[in-house]
């Protein structure tokens, strides 16, 4: 079940590599904008600011801005009474090249020094044929560049479907536990487990979750980021 899953997911992938450009490739304005709220819970305690940094399936892709991953998430750390404060800073068709490029650019475009990074890309490069070991040196670039800035990161992990070829989906499939070690980010290992074997819970492209999708990633996921929020000095 699990192969027939991340088969079907490749496969969804090579059409939109082939035919859906503009869906995930093409779209590289910045879409960086303070979350918006769904609604307002009150909370207490010292601003957490959390940076979400990544590609479509940051941004909201066919669902909105406000109902994406990490306005959810926002709304999910506020319910446990963390003040969460998130900007979306993700990029329709980002790979990790190009996120390499801007980070510094959207960090230094902070109001305030974020207190956590979410840092979530590399489906795409797998779109665009990069080879794991270019997917690595861009992560250790941003990765790098967020240790100089001393901000700590989770680090969103992908995994490569079977038929991209043994070796591929190996080296792919290793670079995010090794880079969370080697850089002392927090893992998630796999940030679409808790949704990926059921269609339901993806749109008619089978790549961007629907918003019921969206809801399960977080609450699959919200523990593991709550632990790596710094605690306030």
């Amino acid at each position: 079940m699990v192969l027939r899953s991340l088969s079907m997911l490749a496969a969804a992938l090579s059409l939109a590599a082939c035919g859906s450009d503009t869906e995930t490739l093409d779209r590289t304005e910045d879409t960086s904008a303070a979350a918006p709220n769904a609604e307002t819970i009150e909370v207490a305690g010292p601003e957490r600011h959390i940076l979400a940094f990544g590609d479509s399936l940051f941004a909201g892709y066919g669902v909105g801005l406000e109902n994406s991953y990490p306005t959810d998430l926002e709304r999910a750390l506020r319910e446990r009474g963390i003040n969460a404060q998130m900007v979306n800073a993700a990029v329709s068709g980002e790979t990790s090249g190009a996120g390499a490029k801007r980070l510094a650019f959207a960090l230094d475009a902070q109001e305030v020094k974020p207190d956590l990074v979410l840092l979530e890309l590399g489906g795409n490069d797998m779109l665009r044929g990069l080879s794991p070991d270019q997917t690595r040196a861009n992560f250790e670039s941003m990765l790098g560049e967020l240790r100089d800035r001393d901000i700590p990161v989770v680090l969103m992990g992908m995994r490569a479907p079977p038929n991209y070829g043994p070796e591929y989906q190996q080296d792919f499939d290793n670079l995010y536990p090794e880079l969370a070690e080697e850089y002392g980010a927090t893992l998630v290992p796999f940030w679409l487990e808790s949704i990926y074997q059921d269609p339901s819970l993806f749109q008619d492209d089978h790549i961007h979750p629907t918003t019921e999708g969206i809801d399960r990633l977080v609450e699959a996921t919200v523990d593991r980021i709550e632990a790596a929020i710094p605690a306030a000095d």
